[in-house]
């Protein structure tokens, strides 16, 4: 079976391409996790990230924003603290001030869906990317995504991290025409 030759080697890795990696995402509660996840994988590798998902889901109560919002010094002391994550202050510090924003969004747009697949028009882009060097790092729609967030005032939301999240969500088919899952997102 010929998959995307950035996941090989790691069953954690093969395990989340195979099932969701580029699979579109409508979910509110999941899309803030993923934005969130990908902004924690600023300067590290997405291996980490995923290894750590579980405790990420734990410690920040299942990425419900409401809840969030609520997390004192105590709290972010506590998250500073602990292992099953990663430890950065200014990235969990924007897990907060990004769920702030996350409502905000809600209320305005209706759900946050909305607001982020208007990027896409959406619809997922469907892109015929023969080799991972085809594969870019950033486009115009995650440029535009990017400067937007910021403008809200979302944290570790920029042009790179917001294609890698578009990608994660399924707002572009980023499979290589090759893989076996090209075919399956695509539809």
């Amino acid at each position: 079976m010929k998959r995307c030759g950035w996941c090989e080697g790691h069953d954690i890795y093969i395990d989340y391409h195979d099932k969701e990696w580029g699979v579109p995402v409508h979910d509110d509660r999941h899309l803030f996790e993923m934005l969130n996840l990908e902004g924690a994988q600023a300067g590290l590798s997405w291996l980490t990230i995923l290894q750590k998902r579980e405790g990420y889901r734990l410690l920040f109560d299942n990425f419900e924003a409401e809840k969030i919002i609520k997390y004192k010094a105590k709290k972010i002391e506590a998250l500073r603290q602990d292992a099953r994550i990663v430890r950065n202050k200014l990235k969990i510090n924007a897990v907060i001030e990004n769920a702030k924003q996350y409502l905000n969004i809600q209320n305005e747009y209706g759900s946050f869906d909305a607001y982020i697949w208007q990027f896409v028009d959406g619809e997922p882009i469907q892109n015929k990317f023969k080799t991972l060097k085809d594969v870019p790092a950033t486009s115009k729609e995650s440029d535009i995504m990017s400067k937007d967030l910021k403008k809200k005032g979302f944290k570790f939301v920029g042009s790179t991290i917001c294609y890698a999240y578009m990608q994660a969500v399924g707002m572009v088919n980023d499979h290589v025409t090759s893989c076996f899952r090209y075919k399956e997102v695509k539809k």
